[in-house]
């Protein structure tokens, strides 16, 4: 997991002075009534974190295959992060981030195939979580920042 955890450093150390280069009136836009703004797209991703975090801790200790799914859309609109200010967004985002390679540095290899449920109807190994929570990271930054993250 080392390897997990060293390429979430690099995103993060590459996109927070990125991030940080936005504005908070452009971050706040929304492209369309339905749509995210950039504001709101990096609070899913703190969302994803957050809901990512508790599926490592568990899925390491072998309980994470009941775990309940989370309607994103709902808890965007719930925590209305339109509504806070954008470097407090990039500084919890990068924080939380940076936590979770801490989480990832130490996850004992043997966890890496408990299973996990994340919605689907029958729980995946814990790695595939990691491996899309990364795929998932880069594919919304990329959004955020109108360039491929890698």
């Amino acid at each position: 997991m080392k390897t997990s955890a060293a390429q979430l450093s690099a995103i993060i150390s590459r996109v927070k002075p990125a991030l940080a280069q936005i504005t908070a009136q452009e971050a706040g836009i929304k492209p369309a009534p339905q749509a995210w703004s950039k504001k709101e797209i990096l609070g899913h991703l703190i969302d994803s974190a957050a809901n990512n975090h508790q599926r490592f801790v568990r899925g390491a200790q072998n309980l994470a295959a009941d775990f309940p799914p989370y309607n994103q859309n709902r808890w965007v609109e719930v925590q209305h992060y339109n509504d806070m200010n954008w470097s407090d967004i990039v500084e919890l985002f990068c924080q939380l981030n940076l936590h979770l390679c801490r989480v990832l540095e130490v996850l004992p290899e043997e966890c890496l195939q408990n299973p996990c449920n994340i919605g689907k109807e029958q729980p995946v190994p814990l790695q595939f979580i990691i491996t899309d929570y990364l795929r998932h990271l880069k594919h919304h930054l990329s959004k955020i920042l109108g360039t491929p993250v890698e």
